[in-house]
């Protein structure tokens, strides 16, 4: 795995709270800010993922490499209720629609309120860094919620770039991460079964497939 350094947060402020949505996605966000010597935090606060025992194994793993890098670990634990609330009337609408834009309009809120309250003036997310997310999308509810606080920013990041997404796959072998085969929510569980069942696949199994082996080395966040 070839390091490579990132491009320094807005302003040069070297404090920055990370929103994570689980260990996968934020395992090469952290180990590129860790290198670059960013003073982070993660936030963990995603109500939409479903069920509550998928919610406690995402979060769970993202803990458990959290301690291991030695980073404070921000759990805003469930709020499910709310997101339903939110969410209501969007059942349907496509992935990368209006029921995503809402859902990660809550979080990065709920992100900003806790980084305008804890002294943070930059926040970001690793939500950016999978392919089968918009990053414009996410950009802007970023901006959008940074902006109800005078002088906080979003960090538009591309963590893909310079083959982030790549490590991103090669530190979720080498840690051994759980691999969650769903967004998070219960209507992209829902719409990941269906496309499969109609392409002659089985439904998702939750809570059994696993990056790597346990005969891999394990690596660390410097």
């Amino acid at each position: 795995m070839t390091p490579f350094v990132i491009d320094p947060p807005p302003n040069g402020e070297r404090r920055v709270l990370l929103h994570s949505c689980c260990a996968p996605c934020a395992g090469e966000v952290m180990e590129a800010m860790s290198r670059a010597g960013v003073e982070y935090t993660i936030f963990f606060y995603n109500p939409n993922i479903h069920p509550r025992d998928e919610y406690e194994l995402r979060k769970t793993e993202n803990i458990r490499f959290a301690e291991k890098c030695g980073v404070p670990f921000i759990d805003a634990d469930y709020d499910k209720d709310n997101w339903f609330a939110r969410v209501k009337g969007l059942e349907w609408e496509p992935e990368r629609g209006a029921r995503c834009m809402a859902c990660f309009d809550m979080r990065f809120e709920r992100t900003a309120l806790y980084a305008a309250e804890h002294g943070f003036s930059v926040i970001t997310s690793c939500l950016g860094i999978s392919r089968w997310k918009n990053m414009e999308q996410i950009n802007g509810c970023g901006e959008r919620a940074a902006a109800r606080y005078p002088g906080m920013l979003y960090w538009t990041y591309n963590w893909r770039k310079k083959g982030g997404a790549a490590r991103m796959l090669e530190i979720s072998k080498r840690e051994q991460f759980y691999q969650q085969e769903y967004c998070g929510c219960i209507y992209s569980l829902r719409d990941t079964n269906a496309h499969r069942v109609a392409n002659g696949r089985d439904k998702i199994t939750r809570g059994v497939h696993y990056y790597g082996t346990a005969t891999e080395t394990q690596g660390s966040c410097a």
